[in-house]
């Protein structure tokens, strides 16, 4: 079975000859490293384009979209303890000028015998150039494989010279030298509009539609797994800002995907009916991600091309009023009447043409969106979807969740699902301020904590279910102990880890807990000793709900509360605030990388949302248990009792 790393997690190699894959969607310049015991690599260990051969190891002669490394491990000098494997964009290609606002590559590790046996998807990168993809490294007579994803803004000279070499810039140059001429005959990079925010979006962190860039929280469509960051929407949705945005996230396969099912018009001249699944991917999973997102970047573009000429149509009509007021002799009588109405005429006749092209747009949109919204898996559905009546704790985790819809003002009943890559590549935070919005300004000020509440519960309840048994837990912060009704489906099915901590004692105590964790995890990554964790410690995800922010937290707590932010998400430990911005205004300026790191959404619909191709403000609206439901504490309550079964 494939093992799915994250960053700092290592697996052994059973097999001494390898091939390492690696899927980045625009050409790349491949490398290889070698260090000795103490973690120094000389000039002589180099591999790159045009020195592909060292003793055991090969790398690509050219830069490549999808280079491949060719290693034997037996063959590999006895004084060499480390293998590592590099990535850097060429220079002067004129491809992507970093890899913030590329896909973000992919790594496959495969057997002698073809088949994978480890993967690393290296996201949250940004203005890096040049990175540390994955090392093989010698541990008690045995090889193993570390995910490392570790960049470098100053690009293979930083790198190298960070490996102990000297004359790093020399070496850097040599190598970009073999690289450019070929570079620029490779394929040119390409937005890859089905997957990839917010930022992941993550992503995003890139918008899946819910990795905003969506940049208002989001990671763009963080919206999945936007990471989008997507994140970001995320469709990885949306992508917040600073984070990058991914739009493709590749698989687990290494062979070109399978094309994706098409359906030929009904009749000559008609477009084609719609159908699930219509996008490229190693799986049906992945397919309909890609199309979410194909879905959210052209109901972004038909938008955009409405708008334009709209604004055309009037600047237009404004140009030939100028003139015909300019002459005195037609300002009055029938004449400067005539023209005016002609003007207008015109504008109202291109405006008309330009609104029957966007409808034409939205009809087809809509038609696809009936049926692939009843084709998404749990991850991707709404409360409402059958498919949660039929849920099953999951045995891997998913591409990306669902965080919410997202629409524009032109087509409001046309809902993009707001997607964000897993796992998360940063927090979120639940705004339950009235002031953020009109929407807010309209709710009752208590209603609309418990709403935030409601919608922080149900976000953590759908985490829960989608990652396997005993990967993912949840612990909350209720220091007034004012969110128990809405905590109560997560209390009472045992989902959570814990009572929820209520106090400046039950406070202190969780955030003591996970700030140790961070804290051990980040050590033992950066110290490249993962295996000497302690064996009780939880290395699964970690998600802590914060209500009634800053009620309860003393400065060392807020201290805390802000390491967890920054240096949680590396290691799986991610923040859900649930939280008015005004109500810790007494920190003043203190706390703005706090918000700032984290992904806002809203109880209530608000337009905060932000995509990354023509920056269209788009309504976030949250997913809601539809009333009298009681699927959320059943599925609450099945993962439960996986994890129950898992620990026997």
């Amino acid at each position: 079975m494939t093992a799915e790393l994250v960053r700092g997690q290592n697996h052994p190699l059973p097999d001494s000859r390898l091939e390492i894959r690696v899927s980045a969607g625009h050409p790349v310049v491949a490398c290889a490293t070698c260090s000795d015991e103490r973690g120094a690599a000389r000039e002589e260990w180099v591999a790159h384009p045009g020195a592909t051969g060292l003793p055991g190891v090969e790398v690509p002669e050219r830069a490549e979209r999808s280079p491949r490394f060719a290693v034997d491990l037996d063959a590999v000098p006895a004084e060499v303890h480390q293998v590592n494997l590099l990535l850097a964009l060429p220079v002067g290609a004129g491809g992507p000028d970093r890899f913030g606002v590329t896909a973000a590559p992919f790594v496959a590790v495969m057997a002698k015998d073809g088949s994978e046996l480890a993967s690393f998807t290296i996201t949250g990168l940004d203005t890096e150039t040049a990175l540390v993809a994955v090392e093989l490294y010698r541990r008690q007579g045995a090889w193993k494989v570390r995910a490392v994803g570790q960049g470098y803004a100053g690009g293979l000279a930083q790198l190298l010279a960070d490996q102990g070499m000297a004359q790093t810039d020399r070496t850097a140059a040599a190598i970009q030298e073999t690289a450019v001429p070929r570079a620029h005959r490779a394929e040119p990079a390409r937005l890859h509009t089905a997957a990839d925010a917010a930022g992941a979006a993550s992503g995003p962190d890139q918008p899946s539609p819910a990795d905003a860039t969506l940049t208002g929280g989001l990671a763009a469509p963080q919206p999945a797994g936007a990471d989008p960051a997507p994140q970001t929407p995320t469709p990885d949705a949306p992508q917040m800002p600073g984070g990058p945005i991914n739009y493709a996230h590749p698989r687990r396969q290494s062979a070109p995907p399978p094309p994706a099912p098409t359906a030929q018009p009904a009749e000559p001249g008609r477009p084609p009916t719609p159908v699930a699944g219509d996008a490229s991917g190693w799986s049906m999973e992945e397919r309909l991600y890609n199309q979410v997102w194909g879905m959210f970047e052209d109901l972004a573009r038909a938008v955009a091309a409405y708008r334009s000429a709209v604004e055309f149509a009037e600047s237009r009509m404004d140009k030939e009023l100028d003139s015909v007021l300019s002459d005195p002799r037609s300002r009055i009588g029938s004449t400067g009447d005539a023209a005016r109405a002609a003007a207008r005429a015109k504008c109202e006749q291109l405006t008309d043409q330009a609104r029957q092209v966007l409808d034409r747009d939205l009809a087809q949109l809509a038609a696809e969106s009936e049926v692939v919204e009843p084709a998404l898996p749990p991850a991707f559905a709404r409360w409402d979807n059958p498919c949660w009546h039929a849920y099953r704790v999951p045995m891997e985790i998913p591409m990306a969740l669902r965080l919410g819809d997202l629409h524009l003002p032109e087509s409001p009943e046309l809902r993009i699902p707001c997607l964000v890559r897993l796992p998360l590549e940063r927090g979120l935070w639940v705004d339950s301020g009235r002031s953020s919005s009109d929407a807010a300004m309209a709710v009752d000020e208590a209603r609309l904590r418990r709403l935030a509440v409601d919608s922080a519960v149900a976000l953590a309840a759908r985490l829960l279910a989608v990652y396997p048994p005993g990967e993912f837990t949840v612990h909350a912060i209720d220091p007034a102990g004012s969110a128990a009704a809405s905590l109560a489906p997560l209390v009472e099915s045992g989902a959570l880890a814990g009572p929820p901590a209520a106090g400046a004692q039950g406070v202190s105590a969780v955030l003591a807990k996970l700030t140790e964790r961070v804290d051990l995890v980040t050590m033992a990554v950066r110290g490249g000793a993962a295996d000497s964790l302690p064996p009780d410690l939880d290395t699964g995800e970690q998600l802590l709900i914060v209500n009634d922010f800053p009620h309860g937290f003393d400065d060392r707590a807020v201290n805390q509360l802000r390491y967890l932010a920054d240096e949680g998400p590396a290691v799986g430990v991610h923040l859900m605030m649930v939280a008015d911005r005004e109500d810790a205004t007494a920190y003043g300026p203190v706390l703005d990388p706090l918000w700032r790191s984290l992904l806002r959404v809203t109880p209530v619909p608000d337009d905060h949302l932000a995509d990354p191709w023509v920056r269209h403000a788009w309504t976030y609206e949250p997913l809601t248990v539809p009333e009298g439901s009681d699927v959320l504490r059943q599925v609450l309550t099945r993962v439960t009792e996986a994890r129950r079964s898992w620990n026997r």
